[in-house]
């Protein structure tokens, strides 16, 4: 297909990378020039503003960084509504909250556009083996349509409900995935302080009842899983910024719905913390450098 791919970070680049693997053209555009001449070079044609990028696409996908940028490149004058043609499938793979994706699918029903919202999980790991979880919310019909177009880029693709829903689910995972980081960040610190070997602990953990993805896939102690990025500085993963985000997502989401997140909000106040003394664009697990009062070098 003839796809229009907006967003080119560090989740973004990779997902366009393997969509051209897969055989599919792309047209696409990103504030950073860098970005887009990258992908230049492997074959995709650069575009100069969203509008320019949606212009005759057969699918538009966009990954961005928050909400105020979804809704900038959709609906300011240069942005895909502008332009996108009618019938056109959109599908936007950031990480937003459920309001705004309903709002956006209002926004391009009336303009005779499907909207999906599909966020995902996965990292940036997942993003480069494209071994993503998309979890998907929208109509039935435009899911099955968009599905062969994200198995390109992940291998669980999962419907999760009407519009919305997608988000809803991104945001219960990353909640749980930030209070679990911040649980293995504490017990792999201890530990070490009490003079046990981290990676017999760590270990030991991964084959116990204390077992996450936290602990054995993107354990936060440095030189314990090689490819994390814990073992290079906390850089090239998952912003603890973006982390922050996205508990104040889930937080505002459980306050409308009336529901308590008393460790989702004790961890939004943790990462905030992280954020404030200058380390929000390291990665999310450099939260035990905080837990053990040290500064990310």
């Amino acid at each position: 297909m003839d796809i229009a791919f907006i967003g080119l970070g560090n989740m973004g680049n990779p997902m366009a990378r393997n969509l051209l693997r897969a055989g599919h053209a792309l047209k696409v555009f990103d504030l950073a020039a860098a970005a887009v001449d990258a992908l230049t070079e492997l074959g995709a044609r650069p575009a100069k503003s969203p509008a320019e990028t949606a212009r005759d696409a057969e699918l538009v996908i966009t990954m961005l960084p928050s909400s105020p940028h979804v809704r900038a490149v959709y609906t300011n004058p240069d942005g895909v509504l502008a332009s996108v043609g009618r019938g056109v499938l959109l599908i936007d793979c950031s990480t937003i909250d459920p309001h705004t994706a309903h709002d956006l699918t209002d926004q391009a029903a009336a303009r005779g556009n499907e909207m999906l919202d599909a966020p995902v999980s996965g990292g940036t790991g997942g993003a480069q083996a494209g071994t993503l979880t998309f979890m998907v919310g929208g109509a039935v019909h435009a899911f099955a349509q968009a599905k062969p177009i994200l198995a390109a880029m992940g291998k669980n693709i999962v419907h999760c409900g009407g519009p919305g829903t997608g988000q809803a689910a991104k945001i219960c995972n990353n909640m749980l995935l930030a209070i679990s980081m911040i649980g293995t960040a504490e017990a792999m610190s201890l530990g070490a302080n009490l003079g046990i070997d981290p990676k017999l602990l760590a270990g030991i953990i991964n084959t116990s009842s204390g077992r996450c993805w936290s602990s054995d896939t993107y354990n936060p102690y440095p030189g314990i899983i090689e490819s994390a990025p814990a073992s290079r500085g906390y850089t090239g993963g998952f912003g603890a910024d973006l982390m922050l985000k996205d508990l104040g997502l889930a937080v505002d989401a459980a306050r409308t719905a009336g529901q308590t997140v008393a460790l989702g909000a004790l961890a939004q106040q943790l990462y905030q913390m992280m954020s404030s003394r200058g380390d929000g664009g390291k990665d999310f697990s450099g939260i035990i450098n905080l837990i053990a009062n040290r500064k990310i070098s």
